[in-house]
């Protein structure tokens, strides 16, 4: 029972305005309230008491941080923990106060009954719930996280449960540091491992490591960097070195994520491993790929919770799911994409939802979601569809009992949710998508990548939904400049509808492999150049001659394609009527077609530069006369294969319909002459060829054509092997569906034989352990959890790592004699509670007859071990009767004997043994009739004796050696039957008086 005296008085703590600590304050430097420091929620459960003071024993008075403990309290009882911990820490010790605001170098203790938050620097207490599910470290480290972000810490120690781990998750999230305690220093480990297996432990040490941790941490002198923007030329060497450590021996390129973000965590993981330079990081990377694995899981941000953004989902239910749901046939499958999906919550979340509406659709649709991430750790958690009881604040009583099953501690996924969600490994940025989806949910991606990544990935959206998919971004994401692919559906929670584009306006899908060419520099990005004036004064002179006094040129490609335009081509060049076209050859003016296509097939055949003078073309009504320049490209290597088209004008224009006169005339006349001779001689040229072309032409094709016979043949025989083959491969597909069929009903009926089994041992009420050759915890009954402290997630840790209730200290070792000898083994064992069991451990034999472990099983025998102790007191009872009795009957100086109905001696006294002239060990179990004695005289009694017991009545008869005068040695004989019941056989008990005692016999024989 806890001292009143150094009970702290809360009442009085509360009215003052500021709480007396459990110990004067130290001399350490002081902060003010508002300045950022630290601060660390500590969370724990069972044995979280030795693991708290292992802790804040290494606590430095000056550490410049604050504490602040959440534990599991026992309902309206009052706590010690406050005046435990002063003991061994010099840091004020403070019952947590609603509205107290938190200092540095303080330590603030839960008060019970309370709940605990952080807000704007306070401590803010609520009621405790009385529903279980609510687990209070979790919402207090959440509230931590949003309150002080980086300058939070979580501490996770020893406990049962998996309370702490979601906050620990919101604390990582935003960037501040999680340490676990290691489970082989852990009174309990159930919430150290649940943390440690989500994979958002920092570190994993024993507590009293943890402070020098801390303070390392937090006074690192790079930390700063984490929390700033990245700088962009000077650390884009060392960022690219680790871009390509991480591509080489993760296989994942980190190049197209925003870097700011990137450096901030990097920052981070160098401030946690005490590295100063990022050069020495670099090579830190390379030497410990522990280090690798652990900035890969940094760099990728997996929170997520069910129903996030529950309102989102809402909306998405009530306005646009039915409508969608109605495009898809009956026995059709609607398809959805979750990419980004962590641990599998939003992609349950949203299967929960689609189901919900299915039932009550008429028609029958089958559901199939795909769940996709990067990190494989997190993709195992979510097929494991196991998650901890805190998911109950974020998902509704009706929706836990419909869609979930409690599992100790945990909450497991429904099968018909599991079934139809398929989850994988995959890379968004390299990876081909899935296509004919009717649901992209891409959430709180997109904000991670930088806007070219994003740029690529918005037209592959676009292209695997259906025409009447709908994409789901998250609220910070846009689809930017893509408005022409989709239309909005809510604006408020992103959501749009695929709209479908003209195949020409559509833009090319690329599955991205990395950073593209342009972007990427040997010293840095072209756009992080600095700016050159020079350099700039330089470009815009030249562009300013290009533009005044260059001719007007076209750079095309080998299908004649514009590929650039200098200058202006109007009088050259014009839009045909009918679908947009970039073929120079399409858009030329009339008088300019024949001569283009000429030079154009002269240059490429002779791979060298041709002209054509003085065409006539006919501009806007007028004739005006080009030069026409072709030349081949040959460098840079980019254009070789290209043709530069120059068009110069080499008279000015002629007016038709001038009048004629007398010189003007004749000069007219003779430029007309030399025009048609010029164009005949060029038809000339071009016919010839064209002719020369053609009989080239043919004789390829006539090459073309024995090649194609050959062909032909050479596929009509494949064609015949592949029929052969397509018959085959259908027979073999028949002999696939059928072992398929066996296959899924052999499923069927394992599942119900595995359903069978559990309600088989669960209904023995028989603890049953199993393990395998290692001592691995196999399989474990629910009544196997009150011998030895077993939860869900201890499946595969050894059984002797796990805490037992057991006063047996032999069970590790009996299983390995069976294990080895192969003989099973019987122990009876108690439990610290006082219950008896009966431990029987056998080989585990497989159906191949091969040794696969080990079985225990623990039957109740509290009850035989009751009943047999009582049998055993009332043994003694009757024993130490039997021996009171037969030192009554010595005690007595008449012979006395006990007889059975058939004259068995049952007890008889010493006094009867001295006459009989034997032993009193002997005498029991003789038959009286065959005594033989001188002093006796057995012909009366034994008459008497038969008539007494036949009639069941008393007698009394004088007995001994007669002589013709008296009896000598006569004794009076009492016979006394000794009634029991009816069913039991009566005995008899004789009694042998003197027979001078006569008056005494008599009395006694009317008795």
């Amino acid at each position: 029972m806890p001292d009143k005296k150094n009970k702290p008085d809360t009442k009085k703590v509360k009215a003052k305005t500021k709480p007396t600590p459990y110990r004067a304050k130290t001399s350490a430097p002081r902060m003010t309230p508002d300045s950022r420091f630290p601060v660390v929620g500590l969370g724990a459960s069972a044995g979280g008491l030795e693991a708290l003071r292992s802790f804040f024993k290494a606590v430095a008075a000056d550490s410049g941080m604050a504490f602040v403990v959440a534990v599991h309290m026992a309902p309206k009882q009052p706590s010690l923990m406050p005046e435990l911990l002063q003991k061994v820490t010099p840091l004020p010790v403070l019952v947590a106060i609603d509205g107290l605001t938190i200092e540095p170098d303080h330590i603030y203790v839960i008060a019970p009954d309370k709940e605990i938050r952080v807000f704007k620097g306070k401590l803010q207490l609520l009621d405790a719930l009385d529903k279980r599910t609510v687990l209070p470290i979790d919402q207090f480290l959440k509230s931590l996280a949003h309150d002080r972000g980086v300058n939070a810490a979580a501490v996770i120690l020893s406990g049962t449960g998996t309370d702490g781990t979601l906050g620990a998750t919101e604390i990582k999230a935003r960037g501040g540091l999680v340490l676990v305690q290691s489970e082989d220093s852990a009174g309990y480990g159930g919430m150290p491992r649940s943390a440690a297996n989500s994979g958002v432990a920092d570190i994993i040490l024993p507590p009293e490591e943890m402070p020098q941790r801390l303070s390392n941490y937090f006074t690192h002198p790079d930390r700063a960097l984490s929390k700033q923007p990245a700088a962009a030329g000077d650390q884009l060497d060392w960022l690219n070195k680790i871009f390509a450590i991480l591509r080489t021996q993760i296989g994942h390129d980190f190049s197209l994520y925003k870097k700011n973000n990137l450096l901030r965590r990097i920052n981070r993981r160098m401030g946690l491993n005490q590295i100063a330079q990022h050069g020495q990081y670099v090579r830190y990377l390379r030497e410990n790929p522990a280090e690798l694995q652990a900035l890969f899981r940094e760099l990728l941000i997996g929170v997520t919770h069910f129903f996030r953004d529950a309102a989102s989902f809402h909306a998405l239910k009530t306005n646009f799911l039915p409508e969608l749901l109605g495009h898809v046939k009956a026995n059709a499958t609607f398809r959805a994409w979750i990419p980004g999906c962590s641990t599998g919550e939003e992609v349950y979340s949203l299967a929960i939802v689609i189901r919900e509406l299915l039932d009550t659709t008429p028609n029958h649709i089958n559901l199939q979601l795909f769940g996709t991430d990067i990190d494989g750790h997190a993709i195992d958690k979510a097929r494991q569809g196991l998650f901890p009881a805190s998911i109950a604040d974020d998902v509704d009583d009706e929706r836990l009992n419909r869609f979930f099953i409690k599992e100790g501690e945990s909450f497991r996924i429904r099968k018909e949710i599991r079934d139809c969600v398929v989850f994988s490994v995959q890379d968004l940025i390299k990876d081909p998508p899935f296509s004919r989806l009717h649901l992209l949910c891409c959430r709180n991606l997109l904000i991670y990548l930088n806007s070219e990544a994003q740029k690529k990935l918005l037209p592959l959206f676009h292209y695997t939904l259906t025409p009447e998919g709908i994409l789901m971004l998250g609220s910070s994401e846009s689809i930017g400049g893509f408005s022409n692919l989709f239309t909005v559906l809510d604006k408020k929670w992103k959501i749009y509808k695929r709209r479908e584009v003209p195949q020409a306006q559509r833009q090319q899908v690329d599955f991205l492999s990395g950073p593209s060419a342009p972007d990427m520099v040997a010293g840095g990005t072209i756009a992080d150049r600095p700016a050159n004036q020079k350099a700039n004064i330089a470009q815009m002179t030249q562009q300013a001659i290009l533009d005044q006094f260059a001719p007007t040129a076209i750079l095309v490609d080998a299908n004649d394609n514009m590929l650039h335009v200098q200058g202006r081509t109007g009088k050259y060049l014009e839009t045909p009527s009918g679908p947009p076209t970039r073929n120079i050859l399409d858009m030329t003016r009339e008088g300019l077609r024949i001569e283009l296509s000429s030079a154009i097939r002269a240059a490429r055949s002779s791979n060298k530069p041709v002209q054509r003078r003085k065409i006539a073309v006919k501009v806007n009504g007028n004739i005006q006369l080009v030069d026409l320049h072709v030349s081949p490209q040959h460098a840079p290597e980019a254009l070789s294969g290209c043709l530069l088209v120059v068009f110069e004008d080499a008279e000015a224009a002629i007016v038709q319909g001038s009048p004629p006169g007398d010189e003007g005339h004749l000069h007219q006349e003779a430029n007309r002459i030399a025009e048609l001779e010029r164009e005949l001689q060029n038809t000339r040229e071009s016919h010839q060829i064209i002719v020369e072309e053609l009989e080239s032409s043919n004789e390829e094709l006539k090459s073309i054509n024995e090649e194609m016979q050959s062909s032909n043949e050479e596929f009509q025989s494949t064609n015949e092997e592949l029929e052969s083959s397509r018959e085959e491969l259908q027979s073999l597909n028949e002999e696939l569906q059928t072992v398929n069929a066996e296959l899924q009903s052999k499923v069927e009926e394992l599942s119900a034989v595995h359903d069978d089994m559990r309600n088989l041992l669960n209904s023995t009420e028989i603890a049953t352990i199993f393990v395998d050759n290692h001592m691995r915890i196999r399989r474990f009954t629910p009544e196997a959890t009150t011998i030895i402290n077993l939860i869900q997630t201890d499946i595969g840790r050894p059984l002797q790592h796990v805490v037992s209730n057991l006063s047996y200290k032999g069970m590790i070792d009996d299983l390995d004699d069976v294990r080895k000898n192969l003989a099973p083994k019987e122990v009876e064992v108690q439990t610290t509670n006082g219950q008896w069991y009966k431990m029987r451990i056998l080989p585990y034999r497989t159906t191949d007859n091969r040794i696969d472990g080990a079985v225990l099983t623990f039957a109740s025998i509290t009850e035989q071990k009751k009943a047999q102790q009582l049998l055993s007191t009332t043994n003694l009872e009757m024993q130490q009767a039997g021996v009171l009795i037969r030192k009554i009957f010595d005690m007595n100086a008449d012979p006395l004997v006990v007889l059975e109905q058939e004259g068995t001696i049952v007890l008889a006294n010493s006094a009867f043994t001295d006459i009989v002239k034997t032993s009193p060990e002997k005498v029991t179990g003789m038959d009286v009739f065959k005594i033989n004695s001188r002093r006796l005289w057995w012909a009366d009694l034994t008459a008497n004796l038969k008539r007494a017991l036949e009639k069941r009545e008393n007698f009394e008869i004088i007995t001994g050696k007669r002589s013709s005068s008296k009896t000598e040695g006569a004794y009076r004989v009492i016979g006394q039957i000794i009634r029991l019941d009816d069913d039991w056989p009566h005995c008899i008990l004789l009694r042998f008086a003197k027979n001078g005692r006569k008056e005494a016999c008599n009395a006694s024989a009317r008795k």
